[in-house]
C-alpha cells in the first residue's frame, strides 16, 4: 500500500480526509494508524483534530493559520516516506458477557416489527445466518477468537471492533432494517463485520446479543482500570470475551457499585505479520498471554 494509493479529498474550509483503503482490512487499519502518527508527530500550527478511523483517517484544521493546500502537502510528503509498521505494542483485554440476558432480550423484543425476522430473536436469526445449528454454537463462535478494536467513537467511548479470523470465517449480520429508539447501556451489538459495546442507553440499529457488567466509560472514573481517561477502549486494543452465568454477572455489577470491580488486562505485542501468516496461532498466543496466571 503506497502512498499513490491514498485518496485526499477536502470537506468544506476546515477538514481533510484520506482513504485509505476501501476495503476495512487489518492492514489498512495499520497504515491509518502509523500515517495519523506521523502527521501529529510533525506538530503543524493549524491542526486541531487528527481522528484514526478504521481504513482512512481525517485532519481537522484552521485554514487561516494552516492553507490547505500546504496541509496536503506536507501529510503527501510523510505519506511517501513513513514505513507502515507491523508491530503493534497494546493490551489484551478480558471482558465478561452475560449473553441472552433479560435486558436485551426485552428490548430487542420491543422492537420485533423493525427486524428483518420478527419471528426470531436477534441471536436466533444470526446463529441462522452465518450457518450455525443454535445458539450456544454462536455464543462460542463469537467468545472463540478474540476481537481488534479499530475505532472508537459515535457516542462517547463505543468501540467497534471485529474478530481475528481469517475473513471467510468472520460473523456476518445485517444492522436493523429500521434502527431502536431504545439500547440498554454496555450491550454487545453487531452489525455487518462489526461488533460493539453500547457505552451508554440509547437508539442503535445493531443486532443485541448480550450484556456486561463491565463499564466502559464513567466521567466520575470511579473504577481502577478508568482512573486514566474516562473512556476505557483505545484503538488497537484487543478484546476476548468471555461468556458469564448470571450468578458471576450480579456478582461483578455488586463489585461496580462497590467501585471494587476489576478487569484482566495484560500488555501484549501484536505482529501483523504473524496473523496474516496464521491467523489462529497468533490468537491462540494472545489468548495464552491473557491467561498466563
Amino acid at each position: 500500500m503506497s502512498d499513490s494509493d491514498l485518496r485526499y479529498t477536502f470537506g468544506g474550509d476546515e477538514h481533510l480526509f484520506i482513504e485509505i483503503s476501501e476495503a476495512m482490512s487489518l492492514r489498512a487499519f495499520f497504515r491509518s494508524m502509523t500515517l495519523t502518527k506521523a502527521i501529529k508527530n510533525l506538530a503543524l500550527p493549524g491542526i486541531l483534530d487528527i481522528c484514526l478511523a478504521n481504513a482512512s483517517c481525517q485532519i481537522r484544521f484552521n485554514p487561516d493559520i494552516l492553507p490547505p493546500q500546504t496541509l496536503l502537502e506536507k501529510i503527501q510528503a510523510v505519506a511517501e516516506q513513513e514505513d507502515t509498521g507491523k508491530k503493534l505494542a497494546t493490551r489484551i483485554i478480558e471482558i465478561p458477557v452475560l449473553y441472552n440476558d433479560p435486558w436485551t432480550h426485552e428490548t430487542l423484543m420491543r422492537f420485533r416489527e423493525r427486524h428483518q425476522e420478527p419471528q426470531s430473536t436477534d441471536l436466533e436469526y444470526a446463529a441462522r445466518i452465518n450457518g450455525l445449528p443454535d445458539i450456544d454454537a454462536f455464543i462460542a463462535q463469537h467468545s472463540g477468537a478474540p476481537w481488534f478494536v479499530s475505532m472508537v467513537g459515535f457516542v462517547a467511548g463505543l468501540p467497534f471492533m471485529y474478530q481475528m479470523v481469517e475473513q471467510a470465517q468472520q460473523i456476518q449480520v445485517p444492522k436493523y432494517l429500521i434502527p431502536r429508539t431504545d439500547t440498554p447501556q454496555l450491550s454487545l451489538g453487531h452489525g455487518g463485520c462489526f461488533g460493539c459495546i453500547y457505552s451508554v442507553r440509547g437508539a442503535g440499529g445493531y443486532q443485541l446479543f448480550g450484556v456486561t457488567p463491565a463499564p466502559i466509560y464513567d466521567m466520575q472514573q470511579r473504577l481502577p482500570y478508568l482512573k486514566d481517561s474516562m473512556v476505557f477502549f483505545r484503538t488497537g486494543d484487543i478484546v476476548q470475551f468471555r461468556p458469564i452465568d448470571r450468578h458471576e454477572y450480579d456478582q461483578a455489577i455488586a463489585q461496580v457499585e462497590r467501585e471494587e470491580f476489576t478487569l484482566r488486562i495484560r500488555p501484549v505485542e501484536f505482529d501483523l505479520a504473524a496473523f496474516e501468516s496464521d491467523p489462529h496461532s497468533c490468537t491462540a498466543n494472545l489468548q495464552a498471554v491473557l491467561y498466563s496466571d
